[in-house]
């Protein structure tokens, strides 16, 4: 069975940001994808693979994902292991979790992550210069702030439930109970499912109107 069959795509670099969460960067091809959009990745010769939000820029030359080890897991180690020359087998990419084209330059975005819930918004980020953002990232210690020099200072906010070292100390919930939003700011949700939940009930609570709160679920 040929390379091109397997959708097989060399990998280019991994970048390891702490010792479970690291980033595969791998060759594009002829994949096109919108911000926000996941792709299916598996280690080669492997029958398994696992839904990723696509990390990088629409226009970069490669496509990265944000991934972290699960102990025991049947992918994320064996995909730990690769290096640059090795293949992943990456399947289209798909999913509806994205901007409005039509409205992204004259809107206000709240983007709320959990872990590495961040991807997509990384993605939107780099693949939009001008958008009006914040992000609010939630994770148990400041290390887990992946990558955060990328982004502007002032518009994004760490915040570590399980030490001091972030912008919050404490859960991103209670950082987003003790703020004030704008009522006609879009706002994206991604990361766990009880995060989800609790922080779509805060929003509401705020004044955000339901179609104005967007959400993906990580498992």
């Amino acid at each position: 069975m040929s390379r091109q069959r397997l959708n097989y795509h060399e990998i280019l670099e991994i970048r390891h940001l702490t010792d479970t969460a690291f980033i595969i960067r791998f060759e594009k091809n002829d994949l096109e994808f919108s911000a926000g959009q996941h792709v299916c990745v598996g280690p080669p010769n492997g029958i398994h693979t696992r839904e990723y939000s696509i990390y990088s820029a629409v226009d970069a030359p490669f496509i990265e994902i944000l991934v972290k080890e699960v102990e025991n897991g049947l992918v994320t180690p064996v995909l730990k292991k690769l290096k640059a020359g090795d293949n992943v087998v990456v399947e289209e990419p798909v999913g509806y979790f994205g901007l409005n084209e039509k409205k992204k330059d004259e809107t206000k975005y709240l983007f709320i992550a959990s872990g590495t819930g961040l991807s997509p918004f990384h993605s939107m980020v780099k693949s939009n210069p001008d958008l009006d953002y914040k992000i609010i990232h939630g994770v148990r210690s400041a290390a887990e702030g992946y990558e955060r020099s990328e982004y502007e200072k002032e518009k994004y906010v760490l915040c570590s439930s399980r030490d001091k070292s972030g912008d919050y100390a404490g859960r991103l919930t209670n950082y987003l109970q003790e703020i004030e939003l704008d009522k006609e700011t879009e706002v994206y949700l991604c990361g766990n499912c009880n995060m989800i939940h609790d922080a779509y009930d805060i929003l509401e609570n705020k004044g955000i109107a339901n179609e104005q709160i967007h959400a993906e679920v990580y498992f």
